[in-house]
């Protein structure tokens, strides 16, 4: 289905630019990519496996819909997985970020990977008028939903970066005017700091991890361009989008509902997400957390009167001191309202003392002295919510996915504290 859809994408636009390829300089029209992918030969591969950011990522994930193999994305440093075989009608597995734990494959058929552009693509108001431009992972989720479904789906162009440095995307943008750039908020930071911004950008979008408020008005005070906070995950696609024009109030706020999705809260205090969209089943270990069309995250979260939603925690991230629990986003949002932190990540482990449950460990880059950053805290906090344990490091770089994962620094942590 997916093929002769894309077919049909070819024909109906055969003379426009489908991709743009910066690292070689060619670009293919709808009729060349179309030629290139009937040219591919078959082969014995049960699953195909499309990695790196050129044309020959996009022309696997064709091969894989022309000949009824399942695709799976990697990254460059990513195994193959170990899978026997599939559940039937899966066309794509996704393999989670597993910035919670280990990761899981997430298996799709075809109608949810069109359900999920769809969706998107209404949601956001994407068009074939505004390039996508792809600095991030066509790998990922986030890249792949909103680079290449809509490309081979919606006939929307993809013009493919070799870096994200502000100097190359700064070029794209001017190439390119008019276009869509979908980002992680680390990027948008990097660029909001240099002189060398993608002014002529028209529809900015960042998703992976939350969008620092201070990153949001910036740009929107200095280059008028708003960006729009996209939550989605691999088990059901897009979530909820920011369609404000203005500066979100306050970055806990992640925006309403895509079209076509349906969010509700859970006796647990979880969100509930169901669409069309949604995975079929984790794999090869089914999860009652997915399945029947439902995904019922870990995310903690209140519906406002608006309908817009507003993260509060994750479920498993919640610290227990001496039997209260509470979440590390409430001492992250704090601490990065200090002037002299750039980044911070927080989490809890286990006392020595087992009456005390939990102890708090904050990771900050910063400038501060510790102390300093303790009566900040101490100012806007209970005593008993303050970190314990303070570890300065150099650099909290967000992975390729734009993540903090608090399980790996936790394991750091432990490996090297304890």
């Amino acid at each position: 289905m997916l093929y002769k859809m894309w077919q049909n994408i070819a024909v109906r636009n055969a003379s426009r630019l489908a991709v743009a390829e910066l690292c070689s300089g060619r670009e293919w029209t709808f009729a060349q990519l179309a030629q290139a992918a009937d040219a591919i030969p078959g082969s014995n591969s049960r699953l195909r496996t499309p990695r790196g950011h050129t044309v020959d990522f996009l022309l696997e994930v064709l091969a894989g819909w022309k000949f009824g193999n399942p695709v799976c994305p990697l990254e460059p440093d990513q195994a193959v997985p170990d899978v026997v075989q599939f559940p039937d009608k899966i066309a794509h597995l996704k393999l989670t970020s597993g910035s919670t734990g280990a990761p899981k494959l997430v298996a799709l058929t075809e109608l949810q990977l069109l359900a999920d552009v769809d969706q998107i693509v209404s949601t956001m108001g994407l068009s074939w008028e505004s390039p996508n431009l792809g600095v991030i992972s066509l790998a990922h989720s986030y890249g792949f939903s909103n680079l290449v479904l809509p490309l081979f789906l919606h006939g929307i162009p993809l013009v493919l970066g070799s870096s994200p440095l502000p100097a190359e995307v700064g070029e794209m943008a001017r190439r390119y005017p008019g276009s869509t750039l979908p980002a992680v908020p680390a990027l948008w930071r990097t660029w909001h700091s240099s002189d060398a911004f993608p002014r002529e950008v028209r529809l900015a979008i960042s998703a992976g991890a939350p969008l620092p408020l201070d990153v949001e008005i910036g740009v929107f005070s200095r280059h008028g361009l708003k960006i729009h906070n996209f939550l989605g995950a691999s088990e059901c696609g897009g979530i909820a989008y920011d369609r404000s024009s203005q500066p979100r109030s306050e970055a806990a706020r992640v925006g309403t509902a895509l079209d076509g999705v349906h969010l509700s809260v859970e006796v647990d205090g979880c969100l509930a997400v169901r669409s069309n969209a949604v995975a079929e089943t984790y794999w090869p270990a089914a999860d009652a957390r997915l399945e029947g069309g439902v995904y019922r995250t870990r995310d903690l979260v209140d519906v406002l009167p608006d309908a817009t939603i507003r993260l509060i925690g994750r479920a498993d991230d919640l610290i227990n001191v001496a039997g209260r629990k509470f979440s590390p986003e409430s001492i992250e949002v704090i601490l990065r309202m200090h002037p002299n932190v750039r980044e911070c990540i927080v989490f809890g482990v286990p006392s020595s003392d087992p009456i005390r449950g939990d102890e708090v460990v904050a990771c900050v880059e910063s400038r501060e002295e510790f102390e300093g950053l303790r009566q900040h805290l101490l100012a806007r906090l209970p005593a008993w919510q303050i970190p314990r344990n303070w570890w300065s490091i150099e650099s909290l770089a967000p992975d390729g996915r734009g993540k903090l994962s608090r399980a790996e620094w936790r394991h750091r942590w432990i490996t090297r504290f304890r």
